[in-house]
């Protein structure tokens, strides 16, 4: 699509999209999209395929990290229910890799309901391997690690900002690929140091929050779809429909046409029969 065209709705896929068309894509110079990360509603997950988008990575809603473990599996299903053919990477709670073996296990659940491809993030190298020796396809992460992972790196913040540190996030990307990864994002990295781990490495890379081309991109669905004020975004995102706005502006005009009588009108309803009305109307004269 040219720059500046109008995106047009693709026909609902009829062709399940998984990991080897990823890596087609890659090969061919076609950049993918993918939507993250959070716990998307399915029916959200049901717009991102019917709109023609790649990936999806998602998480289950839970109050804590065991709840959205257990979450997960139906979690899944129910997605995959509503888009049966959008490539899905499924987020691993930390505690359901602690060990390779129950990577591994729960790795193939999460792919017997419907998962396409599993994130275990900050994964060791020796896991990863076991996974992906066990036919578990990892699609992970590399750069700023989110969540309590962060507290290793002083915080939520850009990574490889000197050569040294870029050399570690291209080995940390390098062994990943070595050890049976089959594609990554990578985060909060510089353009630069994007786009060189994309051309080095054979797998797909996906960056997010780091403004490098790679092999594409993902934007968290929160900011794409405006879950909150614009005006809080990160530099990196990008909203698309300022949909915490709009839906300010709609709550606020369905309370004034309440309150004004401006609805319901006179096509939101319907009335009764003329002849049933009147014995209706007898007979609650009648009590």
């Amino acid at each position: 699509m040219a720059k500046g065209a109008e995106p047009s709705l693709m026909p609902m896929s009829t062709k399940r999209t998984t990991i080897t068309h990823l890596q087609k894509m890659k090969e061919e110079g076609k950049l993918i999209s993918m939507v993250g990360s959070g716990n998307c509603d399915p029916l959200w997950v049901a717009a991102c395929e019917r709109a023609g988008v790649n990936l999806v990575r998602y998480t289950a809603p839970g109050e804590n990290s065991a709840e959205r473990e257990q979450n997960m599996y139906s979690h899944t299903r129910a997605i995959r229910r509503l888009a049966p053919n959008i490539c899905l990477n499924a987020v691993m709670q930390s505690r359901s890799y602690a060990d390779k073996y129950t990577a591994v296990k729960i790795g193939a659940t999460l792919m017997a309901d419907g998962a396409d491809c599993v994130m275990p993030m900050g994964v060791t190298n020796d896991t990863l391997k076991y996974m992906s020796d066990n036919y578990i396809p990892v699609f992970g992460h590399v750069g700023c690690l989110s969540g309590w992972h962060s507290v290793w790196y002083g915080g939520y913040k850009r990574v490889g900002k000197t050569a040294e540190d870029a050399m570690k996030v291209f080995r940390q990307a390098y062994e990943y690929q070595e050890n049976g990864m089959v594609g990554m994002t990578i985060e909060m990295s510089s353009r630069e140091l994007t786009d060189a781990i994309a051309k080095k490495l054979r797998v797909p890379v996906i960056q997010v929050a780091a403004g490098g081309a790679a092999d594409g991109s993902e934007l968290v669905i929160y900011d794409l779809l405006g879950f909150q004020p614009v005006s809080t975004m990160a530099k990196h995102s990008k909203c698309y429909r300022p949909f915490f706005e709009d839906s300010i502006q709609a709550f606020a005009e369905f309370d004034a046409d309440v309150k004004n009588q401006a609805y319901p009108a006179e096509e939101h309803g319907w009335s009764m029969e003329p002849s049933e009305l009147e014995k209706f109307m007898d007979e609650l004269e009648k009590i």
